[in-house]
Formats: C-alpha cells, structure tokens, sequence
C-alpha cells in the first residue's frame, strides 16, 4: 500500500512538472514569435505552429548540460524529496501564471530557480544552496539581456553596413525571408534551453526516488514528454506577452527582426553549451531594445522596459516565497 502511495505521489508531480513545461511554453511562446509576429513576416497561429515544431526538435540537437545544473546544481540534491519539488513547481506555476495574466514577460527560468530556492531553503536553511551553481544563474539575468543587447547593436551595424548600396524594399523582401531562418534558430535555442529545465525537475526527483542511480543523466522519455509539452504549450501562445514583446516596448522592421532574433539565438546556444539556464524572455527583451536603440534611444519605450526589468527583479524573490508557504503547507498536510 506504501508503495502504491509512493508511485501516485511520484506520477501526480511529474505531471505537476509537464504542466510547468506546458505553461513554460505557453508564457513563453511570446520570445520566440514576437518579432517575426510583430514585423508580420508570419500570422500569428502560422507562427505559433512554426516555433513549437522548433521546440520540439531541440531535442535532437542539445545536450543535458542545462538539465544537470537545474537537478544537481541549484541546491544539494541530498535535500530533494516529494514536497520540495511540489514547493518549487508550485513557486514557479504561480507567478507565471499571475505574470501571464497580467501581459507581463517575466521568466519563466528564474521563477522555477526561485522556487526550487525557496523550498530548498524552507527545509534545511541556507546551507540547501549550492553556491557555486546558483551564483552563476543568477550572473546570467544581467548578462543575457546584455549580451542581447550588444550582440543585435553588432547585427544591426554589420546588416546595415552590408544593405547601404540596396534599396528599402529589397532590404525588406530579404529579411522577410530570412526571419524564417532566424525565427527557426531562436526557437532551436528557446527549446534547447527552456525544457531541460524540466527535464532537470523530474530526473531530480527520480534520483530521489531511487529510480536513477550513479552519475545524475536523464533518461529519453523523460526529454521527449519535456519537449513535448513545452512544444504543445507554444501551440497556444501567450497573445498579451507578444503585443508587449512585439509592439509595446519599440516597432520593429524585419531587418530589426531578424537581428533581435539572431543575437538572442546565439546567447541562448551559448549558454545552453555552457549549461547555464538563461532566461529566455531576458535574452530576447535585450536584443530587442538593442534594435530599437540602434535606431535612436528614443525608439524604446523606456517605461515599459522598465516595468519589465522590476518584474525580472522581484521573480526570484517572489516565487521562493511562494514555494516557501508551499512547501510548509504541503509538509503540514503530510
């Protein structure tokens, strides 16, 4: 009977995780088809369609770098059971879903860091955290929006410098056709990130149920159900965050466009090479104001990014509180 108990508990939380994975997509589907949306290269469900399929075949192109440093790396993986992970899916699930209604591009990353954070440190203090990995997630919320930035401020010099002698509308009939290209590797990127994080979720929570032993890894139907769900929750599309990522923060041409997604692609190769679990929604965000200051700063609509960047500020902190409160609940229940 205690087993049954066990294998119900540990099915209910991976699905608990997918459906993180699936609102992961949904939150985010908005990084990956906003410019292309917004430049009107793609209809909206055309693009939709276009990003989950490149989501899914991330798979075949990634690694688990980013999967190991989310399971093994954000706090001692000794500490993980039954109501961390539920603290720290519920964290996450929330504050996504209250950002997702609110049109607000928060990350979805950093909502599940601080909740797998915030319950850690609910069941054994500060001394949960393991440093070393936590200190380089957190370095790379300033250092990808910035990365973004400076990557699209070189594509746009270099695109402009290689377009002088061209006119406008052959400028423009090229990069419509070369945001599919660029559209498709930031959807690469976006899947090859975003999903490990799951991945990382649930392999951690079969490590702790005995079911993974020796060197952490995660095993292949753990990474298609991820990738699967991610997939799907892009199918839906989250259609307040891509008028604020596509029209609210600067207006972008296809040529922008193409450069926004081209440097926040090669940042999210990059990181995820390095298994570092960026933000997908922070890497995006700074290409795009990159393009639009390229232009002329007053092209941005600074409040707005403002707004943005207190919501990345307050995610972490934010959702350790909730998986906090959840994890005490859960472990009073129990």
């Amino acid at each position: 009977m205690e087993i049954d108990g066990v294998a119900v508990s540990l099915i209910f939380l991976i699905v608990v995780a997918l459906a993180f994975d699936f609102l992961n997509g949904l939150h985010d589907a908005a990084n990956s088809i906003a410019t292309i949306v917004s430049t009107r290269v793609l209809k909206p469900h055309h693009a939709v369609i276009w990003a989950a399929f490149f989501n899914f075949i991330a798979f075949f192109f990634f690694g688990i770098a980013v999967a190991k440093t989310v399971g093994s790396g954000i706090i001692s993986p000794a500490l993980i059971d039954d109501a961390v992970i539920f603290g720290a899916l519920s964290g996450a699930i929330v504050w996504n879903v209250v950002t997702w209604l609110g049109g607000i591009p928060s990350s979805s990353s950093h909502a599940l860091i601080g909740g797998i954070v915030g319950a850690g440190v609910a069941k054994a203090g500060f001394e949960a955290i393991v440093w070393s990995g936590l200190t380089k997630t957190v370095l790379a919320i300033a250092g990808s929006p910035m990365t973004g930035i400076v990557l699209a401020l070189l594509m746009v010099l270099v695109v402009s410098w290689s377009f002088v002698r061209t006119t406008p509308a052959f400028a423009d009939g090229t990069f419509r056709k070369l945001q599919f290209v660029s559209a498709s590797l930031y959807s690469l990127g976006h899947g090859g990130n975003d999903a490990q994080k799951t991945m990382g979720i649930i392999a951690a929570l079969l490590y702790a149920h005995g079911m993974i032993e020796g060197e952490f890894y995660v095993p292949l139907w753990v990474a298609i159900l991820c990738y699967a769900a991610m997939g799907l929750g892009t199918l839906f599309g989250g259609w307040r965050i891509v008028h604020t990522m596509g029209s609210k923060i600067t207006r972008l041409t296809p040529m922008q466009g193409f450069c926004a997604e081209t440097a926040g692609a090669a940042t999210l190769f990059g990181a995820t090479y390095l298994g570092i679990p960026v933000s997908t929604t922070h890497t995006i965000t700074g290409a795009i104001i990159g393009v639009g200051a390229a232009r002329r700063t007053s092209a941005v609509r600074w409040g707005i990014a403002r707004g943005i960047v207190f919501a990345w500020i307050v995610t972490i902190p934010a959702s350790a509180l909730i998986a906090a409160v959840s994890y005490w609940l859960v472990s009073f229940i129990l």
